[in-house]
C-alpha cells in the first residue's frame, strides 16, 4: 500500500509525461520508476516511513523533552537520557536495551515511553516500528499462555527481521500472567544472531506498578526526614525494585528468567508526585491546548486532587492522570 502511494506520488510529479504515453508504455515506465524507487533508499524514505529513519538521535533534544514534559522524576530523567542516547549511538551493542519502569499510575511511565519513541521515529507510538502490548488486552486468558508465547515470539522475530531498531513496549506487566514474558528471554540475551536474526539493536520497555509501594516508602522516609526528593539515589531502590518484581506473585516478572539472568538493564523508579508537580502538569496541558495559563484554575484543579498518606497528604494518589479530565470542566464549551 505504501509502495503504491509512493509510486503514485512520483507519477504526479510528471503529469505532462504521463498524458503523453500509451498504456503499455506507461506500464513499462511505471515498472522502471518502481525499480529506481526501490533502488534508492533515500527516495523511498521520502514517501514512506523507513526503519531507523531518524538515525541521529539528539541527546540535547531528548533532554529538552524530558525536562519540559516530565516532572518530579529526576532519577528517571537521568537513567533514560544516559541509557537511550548511549545505546542509540553504539553501532554494535552487545544486547538489546531493556528498561523496566516502575511506579504508581500517573507518574509518567507511559509518557516516557512516548518520548523515547518520538525521539527515535517521527511517528512516535504510531510508527510501524513501535509495538505496544497491553497485558489485559493482548494476553487476557491464563489458559492461552502457550499460544500467547508462540504468537509473541513470532511477532517479535518477524518485526525485528523487518527492522532491527524495533521498539517493543509491554504495559501492565503487573497484570501479565506469570511465565509469559519468559518467552522473549532468548531475544534479550547476549546472542549475535538467533536463526539468522540479530536482536541487539532492538529496545524493550516494560511498564509496571509492581514495586510502587517500595518507591513510596523511600520517598516518604526522605520527606519525613526533611530531605529533598532530589537527594534520592538510584541505589536507594533499584535492587529493591528488582527483588520486589521477582517475588511478587501477581507480577508478570514473578520468578522470571529475565530478572534471574540479569537481562533487564535498568529498573527505573518513578516517584509519587507532589502538589507542585500536579500544578506543573496542569500548566503544560493548558499550553498544549492553546490556553493562556490561568493560575487560579491551576490551583483549583490541583486542589481537587486526592493525596496520601491521609494525615500528611504528601503525594497524589493518581499522579497527573486525571488532571486533564478535571481541566475540561473549566474549559467546557
Amino acid at each position: 500500500m505504501k509502495l503504491g502511494r509512493a509510486a503514485l506520488g512520483l507519477l504526479l510529479l510528471a503529469p505532462v509525461v504521463v498524458q503523453a504515453v500509451e498504456p503499455i508504455s506507461l506500464g513499462l515506465a511505471l515498472a522502471g520508476v518502481l525499480t529506481g524507487y526501490i533502488s534508492y533508499p533515500r527516495l523511498y524514505c521520502f514517501f514512506a516511513e523507513c526503519c531507523g529513519q531518524k538515525r541521529s538521535l539528539s541527546r540535547e533534544v531528548l533532554q529538552k523533552d524530558l525536562d519540559s514534559k516530565l516532572f518530579g522524576q529526576h532519577l528517571a530523567k537521568k537513567v533514560i537520557l544516559n541509557a537511550v542516547s548511549a545505546f542509540i549511538s553504539n553501532p554494535k551493542p552487545k544486547k538489546p536495551l531493556t528498561l523496566s519502569l516502575h511506579g504508581w499510575t500517573g507518574t509518567g511511565k507511559n509518557f516516557v515511553s512516548k518520548i523515547i519513541a518520538e525521539n527515535i521515529y517521527e511517528g512516535g507510538l504510531n510508527s510501524n516500528f513501535v509495538h505496544l502490548f497491553v497485558a489485559t488486552l493482548h494476553f487476557p486468558h491464563a489458559s492461552n499462555i502457550t499460544l500467547y508465547k508462540d504468537q509473541l515470539q513470532l511477532w517479535i522475530r518477524g518485526n525485528v527481521s523487518t527492522c532491527a531498531r524495533s521498539i517493543f513496549i509491554f504495559d501492565e506487566m503487573d497484570k501479565m500472567h506469570a511465565g509469559l514474558i519468559d518467552a522473549i528471554k532468548p531475544f534479550l540475551d547476549y546472542y549475535d544472531h538467533l536463526d539468522g536474526v540479530s536482536y541487539q539493536k532492538a529496545i524493550f520497555i516494560f511498564l509496571s506498578n509492581a514495586g510502587a509501594e517500595r518507591i513510596t516508602d523511600v520517598a516518604l522516609d526522605f520527606w519525613r526526614s526533611g530531605k529533598q526528593r532530589e537527594e534520592i539515589k538510584l541505589r536507594d531502590m533499584e535492587h529493591a525494585l528488582s527483588v520486589s518484581a521477582f517475588n511478587n506473585k501477581n507480577s508478570g516478572f514473578w520468578h522470571s528468567s529475565l530478572i534471574d539472568r540479569n537481562l533487564i538493564d535498568y529498573f527505573v523508579p518513578f516517584l509519587p508526585l507532589e502538589y507542585k508537580h500536579l500544578k506543573m502538569c496542569i500548566r503544560i496541558e493548558m499550553q498544549s491546548r492553546g490556553y493562556e495559563v490561568d493560575e487560579d484554575i491551576v490551583t483549583k484543579v490541583a486542589d481537587e486532587m486526592t493525596f496520601f498518606p491521609k494525615e500528611e497528604r504528601v503525594f497524589s494518589d493518581k499522579g497527573c492522570k486525571t488532571v486533564f479530565t478535571k481541566l475540561d470542566y473549566y474549559y467546557d464549551d
